[in-house]
């Protein structure tokens, strides 16, 4: 059997946790790149099958292929440590401050990777700029506009949406995390963590990280956002949504439930 229980996927969960905390600045720069770059290919994906099929489901089904990359090379997502980290601070095996210190680099590691593959996806995509035909480039930019300008028009209430909508979010991408580690088997963990990334992509909520390739790749394509639209109206408060969301739902939650009782 290569189920693991929940006692048992919680406290490793916090094992991986405390190493993630240890891991020096240039290895979690590195590994938040690659999580970066390989979570927009998993986008590119969904809405070139998307667009290919006229489905939106169809791309949410083919999303978390990103997330399986990430998570199989036990890269770094700042999201999905923003529930890990915390658990293993819960469970005594690391300190506030080294959490602090993963999620900076993690989160710099994952912008970079993400702008640098949206610079290449439009170099791709549009012959370098001499063609902005690909039914692609107009998903692309009515996301991102969405993602904005949409939330700016209803303002202070589009503040609570998105933020709302980045809770709901990553309350599954965290689980996607812990649920790869229910099974010791590669195919259990691929088929454990698809569910919840699915869940969440399917219905439109809100990740820093993919977030971090969809709007700056839709300003390169043309959209008219500015850099405030992005950072005021969609990264800064998603990436406290997405935080708190990973602390509160999955973290707190998870470590309570799966606490040995104390026999004193």
């Amino acid at each position: 059997m290569d189920y693991v229980r929940p006692n048992e996927v919680i406290q490793t969960i916090a094992v991986a946790g405390q190493k993630k905390a240890n891991l020096s600045i240039l290895h979690i720069l590195i590994k938040g790149f690659l999580s970066g770059a390989f979570l927009g290919y998993a986008t590119t994906l969904a809405y070139q099958a998307s667009t290919q099929t006229g489905l939106d489901i169809v791309g949410a089904i083919v999303f978390p292929t990103g997330f399986v990359l990430i998570l199989l090379l036990n890269l770094e997502l700042v999201t999905g440590s923003f529930a890990m980290l915390p658990i293993a601070r819960l469970r005594g095996l690391t300190t506030t401050p080294k959490i602090l210190r993963n999620f900076t680099w993690a989160f710099t590691g994952n912008l970079i990777g993400s702008v640098f593959y949206a610079f290449l996806f439009y170099i791709a995509i549009t012959k370098f700029g001499h063609s902005f035909d690909a039914t692609v480039i107009d998903k692309i930019i009515a996301v991102a506009e969405s993602k904005t300008l949409d939330y700016k028009g209803y303002g202070s209430n589009g503040y609570v949406v998105v933020f709302v909508k980045a809770l709901l979010c990553n309350w599954m991408v965290t689980m996607g995390a812990v649920m790869a580690f229910t099974s010791q088997a590669t195919i259990g963990k691929i088929a454990a963590m698809w569910i919840p990334v699915f869940i969440f992509f399917a219905q439109g909520f809100e990740h820093a990280v993919v977030n971090m390739f969809v709007i700056p790749a839709a300003m390169m394509l043309g959209a008219d956002i500015s850099f405030g639209d992005w950072w005021v109206w969609n990264q800064i408060p998603v990436t406290f949504g997405n935080l708190i969301s990973g602390i509160l739902f999955t973290a707190i939650c998870l470590h309570t439930i799966t606490k040995e009782k104390s026999n004193s």
